[in-house]
């Protein structure tokens, strides 16, 4: 394996120290301003278990995002949520829940408020980094730059169908961890897991030491198992997105979520055993 670093921000060296003491990685997605419980999940899921948390900030247009991510997109921005708002809500809270908060966004966002503004209110929000899907490796030196200068860890996503050139300089660029796309397409929950995410996790490993975390589509304790098992994908770890969310959009709060994430994290724990 090539491309052992040493430049670990906050985010990375946690989630090394976590997969250096044997455990399997969970970072569940919580979307900013879904309700006005929002901040309360986000504890809850961390408490039950969660390395990290990713935090949605809802977009109008979520290219990448399936119906259940779009709806409560679609719901948090008619509760009036907004960027800065959120922002400015996680900030007031003053929320430590004890694992690294990561943000998922568009480009749109970062680009209308300008690389370093938007950096640097992630930071002061107590962001450690930050996921835009829908930037071009090609366009994101300028992004990236200024997000380092604010201590934020930009997590770059790789797909099945990457090139291995283009796959070698998202591993060197990404932070925080490489993020696998498990399949082509949008994300939302699914039956099973792609063969495709095992092959992708094997080529990413043998280019960095940088944590593997793979998303769209893992849906139940069972993927979650087959995503971080030797015997399947090998990653070191899941984000689940559509199917805690669905819980959610369907009535259940921050009790409901933290049951569902300790399911989640008991099963990939018992593998790990």
């Amino acid at each position: 394996m090539t491309g052992v670093r040493t430049d670990h921000g906050a985010l990375e060296a946690h989630l090394r120290a976590r997969r250096a003491e044997g455990r399997k990685l969970l970072v569940p997605y919580v979307t900013a301003g879904l309700d006005d419980r929002w901040l309360e999940t986000l504890a809850a899921v961390a408490a039950a278990g969660a390395d990290a948390v990713e935090i949605g900030i809802p977009f109008s247009d979520p290219v990448m995002d399936g119906p259940t991510i779009q709806e409560a997109s679609a719901r948090a921005l008619a509760n009036g949520a907004t960027p800065p708002g959120v922002l400015a809500e996680l900030g007031r809270a003053g929320l430590d829940v004890g694992v690294p908060l990561v943000v998922m966004t568009y480009y749109n966002l970062a680009f209308r408020a300008g690389h370093h503004r938007f950096a640097s209110s992630l930071a002061e929000a107590g962001i450690a980094g930050a996921i835009l899907p829908d930037l071009p490796l090609e366009e994101s030196e300028g992004w990236e730059s200024a997000a380092a200068a604010a201590g934020i860890e930009p997590v770059l996503l790789a797909a099945p169908v990457t090139p291995d050139g283009r796959l070698r300089r998202i591993c060197e660029r990404s932070r925080g961890f490489v993020y696998a796309v498990s399949r082509m397409g949008i994300t939302g929950e699914r039956a099973s897991v792609a063969e495709s995410a095992g092959v992708l996790v094997r080529r990413i490993r043998a280019l960095t030491d940088t944590p593997v975390l793979v998303g769209f589509g893992v849906s139940t304790p069972q993927h979650a198992v087959e995503v971080c098992s030797a015997r399947g994908a090998g990653a070191d770890g899941v984000i689940v997105a559509s199917a805690l969310l669905r819980r959610l959009l369907d009535g259940g709060g921050p009790d409901d979520a933290a049951t569902f994430v300790a399911t989640l994290r008991d099963a990939i724990d018992t593998e790990a055993d």
